[in-house]
């Protein structure tokens, strides 16, 4: 039997699906996520096949289809940064201190105006 939609209770996200989820180290996971989104954003730019990416990043292939797929558990944030660097990306990281009011610190991962996904001409 399937629920009706009265019967389920529909929460506001906090930003980070994976703290919603109560996963360990939401932050990490989610700056983990979007560096893999720029990993896809300059592979598609580049017009690059996974098979081609992996060759540049020194992987092989499966692993670039598992981390394009989600899966990037096995990689830590540090190992990412590498990738993208063998993929011609540059990498910044700023450090901010933040008023004593505001609680915990985060980490974000921003995109630069050149990774924008890839229109098709029109």
């Amino acid at each position: 039997m399937t629920k009706n939609r009265a019967d389920q209770a529909v929460r506001q996200s906090s930003g980070n699906v994976f703290a919603d989820l109560k996963l360990p180290r939401p932050d990490e996971l989610k700056a983990k996520a979007e560096l893999v989104l720029q990993m896809l954003s300059v592979i598609s730019q580049k017009r690059l096949t996974q098979s081609k990416a992996a060759k540049l990043m020194g992987i092989d292939q499966p692993k670039v289809s598992a981390l394009l797929n989600g899966n990037f558990s096995g990689f830590s944030t540090d190992r990412l940064f590498r990738l993208l660097t063998r993929l011609g990306a540059d990498i910044e990281i700023s450090v901010r201190i933040r008023g004593s009011h505001r609680g915990h610190g985060e980490v974000r991962v921003l995109r630069h105006a050149t990774f924008k996904t890839r229109s098709t001409p029109g």
